[in-house]
């Protein structure tokens, strides 16, 4: 029973911590504007490279409706563009702005900035390296 209590407290530690995180480096990004479904949009594209507003919603497991809003505010925003897809003359291929990318760069910059600060002024060698080995535990985890 130790172990359950246990587990159960540290799973509600690492859901909140982790959720304070994100929002710290959303911050330090100056990225809190973007929804989790645009960042969910914005990763794939930047990983994936450009793709249809369906292919994007398949992805997401999102209604092509829900996905065209989110497009259509990302792309308000100058972070994605749409052009005719060469292949479908009815669809279009959403893609990253340069001026899009270089804001996610710049934000990815910002935030490891961020943590290296923080960890430098906050962690010992010791606890950095205890860290390092939670994170590959964290991916450990999210593996299918």
């Amino acid at each position: 029973m130790i172990d359950s209590i246990d587990t159960d407290d540290t799973a509600a530690a690492l859901r909140t911590a982790t959720a304070r995180l994100n929002r710290r480096l959303r911050a330090e990004a100056g990225q809190s504007e973007y929804t989790s479904a645009q960042v969910n949009v914005i990763r794939h594209l930047m990983e994936q490279g450009p793709a249809t507003p369906s292919e994007l919603a398949r992805a997401e497991g999102v209604r092509q409706q829900s996905m065209s809003a989110t497009v259509a505010a990302l792309e308000a925003q100058g972070i994605v563009a749409r052009r005719p897809d060469p292949d479908d003359k009815r669809a279009s291929r959403v893609f990253m702005t340069p001026a899009g990318e270089r804001a996610i760069l710049e934000g990815r910059t910002a935030k490891q900035g961020w943590l290296i600060r923080t960890m430098t002024d906050r962690l010992t060698a010791d606890e950095r390296r205890i860290l390092r080995e939670a994170a590959a535990l964290i991916e450990r985890m999210l593996a299918p």
